[in-house]
């Protein structure tokens, strides 16, 4: 039998393997962010050895999981991305498709800049940080949000209430499909509440598909 073809289900068992682990650890690290490789092995059905194969350290994992956030985030960010759409809608849009991947690795806010420093932080969440300040910025042009607020620093804080909100899911004390925020966002950002409401209603039914890896 050729190498390539005997080789081929133990590489798809490794895959698999992987993948499973890091399915596990974010569902694992999100309870304990401090749950030790040896549990998390435990966790997904794998030996000691198995998970170390893949990661060497906790380090390794982290950074994995980071790089598959990055890539899941950049995926939401192009489809959440409307340049023709009203601000209002475009910012609603935005924040309803990042919703997804912000709740499925919340588990690393608790420990991002601990463990992953907060330069690659700031790396991994640039696109999206670069989207939001332009689709303030349009909409503070066209009169539809508040201008007592740069752009950028607009962003900057809209972004904290939002981690501040995923928290609150990571925590049990806030259950939301995105569509709560979202108009969390758009009220702060100048927008009348029922007008809020009224964007996100429309824009959610058609939003928020999740581009990140399957658990």
């Amino acid at each position: 039998m050729p190498k390539s073809v005997a080789g081929e289900p133990q590489r798809r068992n490794s895959r698999s393997n992987r993948a499973r682990i890091m399915a596990t650890a974010r569902r694992e690290l999100g309870r304990n962010p401090d749950i030790t490789l040896e549990e998390l092995a435990r966790a997904s059905g794998v030996v000691r050895r198995t998970l170390f194969g893949h990661f060497p350290g906790r380090a390794a994992l982290l950074e994995a999981l980071a790089e598959e956030a990055s890539e899941a985030l950049l995926a939401a960010v192009a489809a959440g991305v409307k340049p023709d759409e009203p601000a209002e809608r475009a910012l609603a849009h935005f924040e309803l498709s990042l919703w997804p991947v912000g709740d499925r690795y919340r588990m690393l806010l608790a420990q991002a800049r601990r463990d992953l420093g907060a330069e690659r932080v700031a790396e991994i969440l640039k696109p999206a940080r670069d989207a939001a300040t332009a689709i303030l910025e349009r909409g503070q042009r066209d009169g539809v949000f508040h201008t007592h607020l740069p752009p950028a620093v607009l962003s900057a804080g809209l972004e904290a209430m939002t981690v501040a909100l995923l928290g609150e899911v990571n925590a049990g004390t806030l259950e939301d499909d995105g569509t709560r925020v979202a108009v969390a966002m758009l009220i702060s950002a100048g927008v009348p509440e029922q007008r809020a409401r009224t964007v996100v209603d429309e824009i959610a039914p058609t939003a928020g598909a999740d581009p990140a890896p399957g658990d």
